[in-house]
């Protein structure tokens, strides 16, 4: 598909989301102090901290580079929906964030001092909602994608969308149940179903426009 391979500067830019992630995994402990009990507590709210805003970093590369090439007129041209594009880019996006997050979890719970139950729990929960991560991020990305301060807006618009998630991901650590979890593949699940039609659309009459 003409416009989904960028080059070294694309492929660069998906390591920048793990690499911010382990920089935050790293700093934190230096932030906190020493304090093992603490740090333990609050590691994996930090983890999904973090993935939020590692979700953030990549969104002004998402969909304005091939608006501005004319990509999304020529696939039309073809027959090809803006709605199957973003489903496309909706997988795509989360493949280049969300499994190398899960993996970069692992090292990070060492250094957070995260204890294997909890472990589970994150990466069952970042399974479950990054997934609505990227989904988010798509409609945000497709929504500012005519705008020139589109960059800086979307991830304004990105955290509070994503609070829901946060809340009953991150909240499930502390209760010790997988209800939260649930709650979180649900409204995942949902945004995921609901992206190609809203981000499709923002396209369509961005396009036309």
């Amino acid at each position: 598909m003409p416009g989904s391979t960028g080059g070294g500067g694309r492929r660069g830019g998906t390591m920048l989301p793990l690499l911010f992630f382990l920089a935050v995994a790293m700093l934190y402990p230096f932030a906190v102090g020493p304090d093992a009990p603490l740090l333990a507590r609050t590691g994996g709210g930090v983890i999904w901290v973090a993935a939020l805003l590692a979700a953030i970093l990549p969104l002004d590369r998402l969909l304005a580079p091939d608006m501005e090439q004319g990509f999304f007129d020529q696939w039309a041209l073809r027959g090809i929906s803006e709605e199957m594009v973003v489903a496309v880019r909706v997988l795509a996006h989360w493949l280049s964030f969300g499994p190398p997050l899960m993996l970069a979890t692992l090292p990070a719970s060492a250094l957070l001092g995260i204890d294997g139950e909890t472990l589970r729990l994150v990466e069952l929960g970042l399974l479950a909602g990054t997934p609505g991560l990227a989904a988010i991020g798509i409609i945000i990305a497709a929504l500012t994608v005519s705008l020139r301060s589109g960059a800086a807006l979307s991830g304004l618009l990105v955290i509070p969308l994503a609070v829901p998630l946060l809340i009953f991901g991150a909240g499930s650590l502390s209760t010790g149940g997988e209800g939260g979890l649930a709650l979180a593949a649900a409204i995942s699940l949902a945004l995921v179903a609901a992206a190609p039609f809203a981000a499709g659309a923002a396209i369509r009459a961005a396009r036309e426009g």
